[in-house]
Formats: structure tokens, sequence, C-alpha cells
């Protein structure tokens, strides 16, 4: 599968009505300030007495994707030794869908996503071939942490059978809410990194009241992951935005 497939229904970039300026408020205050499109609109209006329907912040939203997307996918993180992994749930015309996160812990960067209609261990390979990319082995001492779903450790078997000694890992697994042995309790702070995350995505979600199909869910996330990884003031980084090379 391709991993940087996208809608190719999306508009061009020859701006007609509008012009090329009027792109980046419509994605800032959608995308970085998590308004809905119709917020977007109607603040755009009443800020700038600007004019723009919400279903062209859609169609400007889904043409910067398409072009973001291969950059954000493969751009080359410094990638430490410390992965730490979640799905979380979103609906798509109204049915149960799922977003798997892969981060890097070192320097808080989303290294690998993917949207899917159901929680299999695809999905997960998935996600996580994004993470290695660019990876010809895996780091010293390398550690996943993931919870117990049998998703995570299947995928690792698959990455060992199809790439060698030079991929096979363990899944680090932390349990349940409690610390209840010794592993959760040592691995507990990680994984609440990946719950922060989640959280911090639903709140960006949470406006759309949903989507309406599964190219509208990849390209909102593309976006999402672009902002989060490039625009947000991290906290590791002395709420600087992260620096590109």
């Amino acid at each position: 599968m391709d991993l940087n497939s996208l809608p190719k229904n999306a508009s061009s970039l020859n701006f007609t009505k509008h012009n090329q300026h009027i792109m980046s408020p419509c994605l800032t205050l959608h995308i970085n300030l998590g308004l809905s499109l119709r917020k977007t609109s109607q603040a755009l209006k009443d800020l700038y007495n600007i004019s723009i329907s919400h279903q062209q912040i859609a169609n400007y939203c889904k043409t910067a994707a398409v072009c973001i997307k291969p950059f954000v996918d493969n751009y080359q993180y410094e990638k430490r030794n410390i992965f730490t992994a979640d799905e979380t749930y979103i609906k798509v015309r109204g049915i149960k869908s799922y977003i798997w996160f892969i981060m890097n812990v070192a320097s808080c960067s989303i290294i690998g996503y993917q949207v899917s209609d159901n929680r299999n261990v695809g999905p997960c390979i998935l996600a996580m071939r994004m993470a290695f990319n660019h990876l010809k082995k895996l780091p010293e001492k390398f550690n996943f942490i993931a919870d117990e779903y049998s998703a995570y450790p299947l995928a690792a078997m698959k990455f060992v059978k199809r790439f060698g000694k030079d991929f096979a890992f363990d899944i680090t697994q932390v349990i349940g809410l409690t610390n209840d042995d010794a592993i959760s309790k040592k691995y507990r702070p990680f994984k609440q990194m990946i719950e922060r995350l989640n959280r911090t995505y639903k709140a960006s979600y949470r406006p759309t009241n949903g989507f309406d199909n599964y190219d509208d869910a990849n390209y909102d996330l593309a976006l999402w992951v672009a902002y989060y990884n490039f625009l947000r003031l991290h906290k590791h980084n002395n709420y600087q935005v992260f620096k590109l090379c």
C-alpha cells in the first residue's frame, strides 16, 4: 500500500476568487486553533471581512494536505531508542473507526500514524512502517512501548519475518490503568505521553462531529500531524517550534 495516498479530487492551487494568502489564515484557524469549518468561515468574515464558504475552506485544507503529507511522512526525524504507540477512536459516518499513533519519545514527534476502519494488525503494521522509515536497523537498546493489545506483538513478528534480526524487537506492554506490575510501573510515564497525545488530537477532532468519509479523516489528520510536529510549541523544546534541519 502507498503510505502517502490521499484523495485525488483536491482543488488546485490556481486561485480564482481568493489569492494564496487567504489559504494561510484558513489553515491557521481551522488546524492550529481547532475551529470548525463553519466557525473558521465566520471568523474570517468577522475579523478580516473575508467572505469564504466553509466548503472552500475544506477544499483548501484538502489541497494543503496533498502537498504537505509526503514531506511530513518522509521527513528524516531524529529517532532515538524509545517509541510509544496507541490507538484512539473517531467516528466516520457515525461508525467507530480508529487512528493509530506512534511517537518518538525523545522529540515528542509523531513518526507513524494511520486511519483505519478496523483494529486489526494490518493498520498497525502500516503505522509501524511509517515509524521505521529511513531506518536501516533498529537503534541499540530499542524499546517499543504499547498497551496489552495483541496487534502490536503480531506486527512486531511480521517485521522480524520480513526484515530479519535487524528489526527484531519485543513489545513492552503497559497493562491497564494501575501499576499492578513492575513493568507497568516503570514504563507508565511513556504510555501517558501517548495518552496525552490522543487527548490533544481529540480536542481538535471534537468540533468536526466526526467525518463524512475516510478521505476527509486522512487529510485532516495529515494536516494536524504537520501542525503538531512542526508548528506547535513543545515543552521539551523550551516551548519553541520544531527546527527544520
